[in-house]
């Protein structure tokens, strides 16, 4: 049975998740798409075949929507979703949850209290070979991990930062933790496990003008005992594809951008090759398919009527939260930083 669902925000963010809900059209029916920009909301019209609201009581109003996507700001988050709730609506919200750790706790049990389904849009879990990946760790195949990294050299040039409160804590709640490496470290977790301390760096570079930190360095302690490393920024041109390599038992996994490449000490190779999409590593951050999107959207719709959680939950977007908040801690202090639990 199609879900009717709403969408707030239309901004950047809005293009792969609106090419995404075309692909699904079978599925999930866009019942209206808001902003308060009327500009915005003329530029959405010319690209995609979508009913227009100018107020978001529009949407809370009507009975038949059953479900919010919201991707406004994330400093809007906590007040957008947690009206959404409020009104009964599940809802799928743009990363980060919010920007502060504290608020986004609010945001959840808001939405836990409301009885409402709350996923997180952290797409890089739906990417076929980290599903792949996923799947050789989860049945064995390479056996313990001992040692996971993540590199995440991108390139955001100085006009990105330039528009009003991007990069800063009162509208992103951070740099290249918050906005652009939560995707890989929350990849990350998703694969090793939780991180239970860090040590390291971090800074803002004379490459750009901005309130929060465009590079961050590492060391990280597993809470299963592996070690690692965590290497971050958006100061890297032209950008480069995101990794993480795992050292196990029984062989070693590279995933870098969509490619995978594990090898096994007994000789096996398993390879996949990527997409071709830029990434999203360079100047333009949307330059990407739509794929990992439409997959984050039908997972959140078969949550919705199955009863079950979707694949990245609140309380899991949570994890990764607070290993930032680790990282950044040991970056002002130069300490150990113990990752909150």
């Amino acid at each position: 049975m199609s879900k009717r669902i709403g969408i707030v925000g239309l901004g950047m963010a809005v293009t792969p998740h609106a090419r995404g809900l075309l692909d699904l059209a079978d599925r999930v029916e866009v019942a209206y798409a808001f902003s308060p920009s009327a500009q915005r909301r003329r530029d959405f019209a010319d690209r995609f075949p979508f009913p227009l609201c100018d107020k978001l009581e529009t949407i809370l109003d009507d009975p038949s929507v059953d479900a919010v996507l919201v991707l406004t700001p994330p400093n809007t988050h906590l007040d957008v979703a947690g009206r959404c709730a409020a009104a009964g609506k599940h809802v799928l919200l743009e990363k980060p949850v919010e920007t502060t750790t504290a608020r986004a706790g609010q945001l959840i049990g808001a939405c836990r209290r409301a009885g409402v389904t709350l996923g997180i849009v952290l797409q890089h879990r739906f990417r076929p070979a980290a599903m792949q990946l996923a799947g050789l760790l989860r049945d064995g195949e390479l056996g313990a991990i001992v040692g996971c990294s993540a590199v995440i050299r991108l390139w955001r040039p100085q006009s990105y930062y330039d528009e009003p409160g991007r990069g800063t804590l009162a509208r992103d709640g951070g740099g290249v933790l918050m906005s652009q490496g939560i995707h890989t470290l929350d990849l990350m977790l998703s694969l090793a496990g939780q991180i239970a301390e860090v040590t390291g760096f971090s800074s803002t570079t004379p490459v750009h003008r901005m309130e929060t930190e465009d590079m961050v360095c590492a060391a990280a302690r597993f809470a299963n005992g592996a070690i690692g490393t965590i290497d971050a920024t958006t100061a890297a041109y032209p950008g480069f594809s995101e990794r993480i390599d795992l050292t196990c038992e029984k062989g070693t996994a590279s995933f870098a951008g969509t490619a995978l490449n594990v090898a096994f000490r007994d000789g096996r190779v398993i390879e996949a090759r990527p997409d071709g999409s830029a990434g999203g590593t360079g100047a333009d951050p949307m330059a990407f398919p739509p794929d990992y999107h439409r997959a984050v959207i039908a997972d959140f719709i078969d949550a919705i009527a199955s009863g079950r959680p979707p694949k990245v939950t609140g309380d899991e977007a949570l994890e990764v939260h607070r290993l930032i908040d680790a990282l950044i801690e040991t970056g002002r202090s130069g300490k150990p930083a113990v990752v909150a639990v």
